[in-house]
């Protein structure tokens, strides 16, 4: 990649929207009418679909069955119909994750047969691996913006869809500033207040005695113009797993206007996360046997443990009419993040649950400011209409990182039987203040995009072609002196094309092309020499690719889709270790290719019954790797097959009782690049039942879940980061119940 100059056609939004606008301007007359404002006098009462993105068109409206929307947000091309658009998503609705009790982004995308949740390395970060490539919390969207959520849980309250987009994506809305953006996207949408007033009261309690409750309130004002929409959550108390707890407060609101020709959004919010005592990731030893899962309620972490987060976020969103057929929208978004970790994590020694762990605090703090404008209009050249739509975007992220070790050397624990120690001090090895952490890395993301969806034959052909001009600057700081350790300022235009034809209405065969742009990795923390962790460098962006090829089915009721993928990616990893780096050099020194098959299925097949689920089949492999060894392996953490089965039943007999079940299905993964590590497959079952009555005149929903019905034992994951194989267990059979009142 060469050096960027500044963009000779940096404009390109405004030009766009000129062009766009003459031509609006030239097809006003056929259709003032449908543009006229109301008769002077008369004040139109809006009917509003709740709309966070601030669009004319609203939401997406839910499919059958109320679990997934018909469409979401394609980035720079808006909201687009599942069958219009040349990419596999699934949106998954309010309706669900109220259903699911879902505490987390997690809990929802674990409806998804293409993700798996794993976690960040060393800490307690949500990961998502979609197509067998993680998708950092970090590189979730909010509302079109990344890095504007807390980067390491997201609470369900916050939340009115989740949408997860499948496959590289550094076209839609340019590159992730966590690294992400090859196999997968999750774009979260805020709450709206719908058109009735709503008064909602929630409380709850799950196993260990956590305790829950939850407000959710929402007005509309000036005849539906205006509306607010204020939630507020906090969980607090022991969780399922022994000696863990955790506490979690959040707030948020949501406040939206719609003039004539303009629409307004803005969101302000607060999350505040702490765990006390987690259970740990395990880091198998080197050429030692996987070891066997522990109780799923059990907890090897050391009681002066702990985790703590605190997020203050908020973003502002507009779109104006500028003629009948042509937008423009402005969106601006800011975060303030800390987060405190005392971590201690266990590395075995032996086959019988022996491990040695140390002490490694860390304190982050990050700033971020991100936006982005954009134009999108139709017009038509001869029988062949186009929707034109082009965006400018910038990323800013500073980082203040400080961190310290006790002695590497550690002490002695086992597994099944852990032994607790006094806290020894992080000071055998430091990287900075904790006091006053100095700035350790900045990045810079700015972006300009241009996309065509060209329709034919009556739109029974949509051709969409573009690209996404990226430049990316990134520089590393010494954690002690706080000087500039390494950096660099690259560009790259990242290309897409996608077709869609049907060849009945409802029935749509597509294919892609499209690319993904990554930062280069950063440095993990454990396993890399000293020196090089201490210097802090950055790594130079890659390029993986994508080609793709499915089809969509609608029959009304139910909804299917087969997808066949493959993509590769630059692989990070570690060399031997050298006399200049005696612990080993981390570097991209390889390449991994993901092919898969995605099956997946949703809707009301029959009245009362709804499904949700599918089939993943993934061969992932390393083709190169550092040194070049483990060639031909497969991709470390990535199983063969991922199953979901999911259904829910309207009980007749008993009207408003509803039973649900959902069934998933890991197959076997390798914890090592070597492939001698193997994690055993699991499946796990969730049930849940649902009843909606009245009381004292009141809607009132009480509901029950339990996760891991058989209470199984068994690691969910291995790894998440890359080239490291750490496993996490699975959570133990957790009861939640809640009940749920409407006044």
């Amino acid at each position: 990649m060469k050096k960027s100059t500044r963009p000779a056609l940096a404009l390109t939004p405004i030009a766009f929207g000129a062009l766009l606008l003459a031509a609006g301007a030239a097809s006003a007359q056929s259709t003032a009418s449908e543009a006229q404002a109301p008769a002077s006098g008369s004040v139109a009462t809006v009917v509003v679909s709740a709309s966070a993105d601030a669009s004319a068109q609203g939401l997406p409206s839910a499919y059958a069955g109320g679990q997934v929307a018909r469409g979401g947000r394609i980035g720079l091309l808006g909201n687009v119909d599942i069958m219009d658009t040349p990419f596999n998503t699934t949106n998954y609705t309010a309706a669900l994750i109220q259903e699911q009790q879902a505490r987390s982004v997690a809990d929802v995308v674990q409806n998804d047969p293409s993700v798996r949740v794993a976690r960040g390395f060393g800490n307690f970060q949500e990961l998502y691996v979609i197509r067998g490539f993680a998708v950092n919390s970090d590189d979730m969207a909010w509302n079109g913006l990344y890095g504007l959520l807390p980067r390491q849980f997201v609470a369900s309250e916050l939340l009115e869809r989740v949408e997860v987009f499948r496959g590289a994506n550094s076209f839609i809305n340019g590159a992730a500033p966590g690294g992400g953006g090859i196999g997968g996207l999750v774009n979260l949408v805020p709450k709206r207040a719908p058109n009735a007033d709503l008064n909602r009261v929630t409380v709850g309690v799950e196993s260990g005695g956590q305790g829950y409750a939850a407000i959710d309130v929402a007005r509309r004002f000036d005849n539906n113009r205006a509306g607010i929409r204020i939630n507020a959550a906090r969980r607090d108390g022991d969780t399922a797993v022994d000696r863990e707890s955790r506490e979690l407060n959040v707030f948020s609101v949501g406040l939206d206007y719609r003039g004539d020709s303009y629409r307004l959004s803005a969101d302000v919010g607060f999350q505040e996360h702490k765990l006390d005592n987690p259970r740990p990731s395990v880091t198998p030893g080197a050429g030692l046997a996987i070891p066997r899962a522990p109780e799923a309620d059990s907890n090897f972490a050391q009681p002066w443990t702990r985790s703590n987060e605190r997020d203050t976020f908020g973003s502002v969103r507009g779109e104006v009419d500028l003629a009948p057929n042509v937008v423009a929208w402005a969106a601006f978004g800011a975060r303030n993040g800390s987060e405190f970790n005392a971590l201690a994590s266990p590395t075995t020694v032996d086959n019988s649950g022996g491990a040695t762990m140390y002490r490694f605090d860390n304190y982050r703090y990050d700033q971020i400011r991100t936006g982005e404008i954009g134009v999108r209009g139709t017009l038509h050249t001869g029988s062949v209409k186009h929707t034109i739509s082009a965006t400018a975007s910038a990323f800013e992220l500073k980082s203040r990182n400080a961190y310290g070790t006790s002695d590497f050397a550690g002490w002695n624990t086992n597994l099944y039987r852990p032994v607790d120690v006094p806290a020894p001090a992080p000071t055998f090895f430091t990287g900075g203040s904790m006091d006053a952490p100095l700035v350790t890395n900045k990045a810079i993301l700015g972006s300009y995009a241009v996309a065509d969806t060209m329709a034919f034959l009556d739109e029974r052909v949509l051709l969409t072609v573009g690209a996404r001009h990226q430049r990316i600057k990134n520089y590393g700081y010494d954690y002690n002196s706080g000087t500039q350790s390494s950096g660099y300022d690259r560009s790259e235009v990242t290309p897409v094309a996608g077709i869609v034809y049907k060849p009945m209405k409802n029935l749509s065969l597509y294919a892609n092309y499209i690319e993904a742009l990554q930062q280069g990795p950063a440095l993990p923390g454990f396993g890399v020499d000293p020196e090089q962790l201490r210097r802090n460098p950055v790594f130079d962006p890659y390029v993986s690719r994508q080609k793709e090829i499915g089809v969509k089915y609608d029959s009304g009721k139910l909804g299917m889709s087969a997808a066949l993928f493959s993509t590769d990616q630059p692989l990070a990893g570690i060399r031997k270790a050298t006399p200049t780096a005696p612990t080993g050099e981390f570097g991209i020194f390889g390449e991994q290719r993901n092919q898969g098959l995605e099956l997946s299925v949703f809707g009301m097949p029959m009245k009362g019954v709804r499904v949700l689920g599918g089939l993943t089949l993934l061969d992932a492999k390393q083709r190169r790797t550092a040194d070049g060894e483990n060639q031909g392996n497969d991709a470390i953490g990535v199983p063969d097959t991922q199953l979901n089965l999911g259904g829910e039943w309207d009980v007749a007999a008993v009207p408003g009782l509803s039973l649900n079940a959902r069934a998933l299905y890991t197959s076997k993964q390798y914890a090592d690049a070597a492939n001698r590590q193997q994690l055993p497959s699991w499946t796990r079952l969730d049930i849940g039942a649902s009843y909606l009555t009245r009381f004292m005149d009141r809607d009132v929903t009480l509901r029950a879940r339990i996760d891991n019905l058989t209470d199984r034992n068994y690691w969910a994951s291995a790894g998440g980061y890359s080239n490291y194989g750490y496993l996490v267990l699975g959570a133990p059979r957790t009861v939640s119940v809640s009940a749920t009142v409407d006044f």
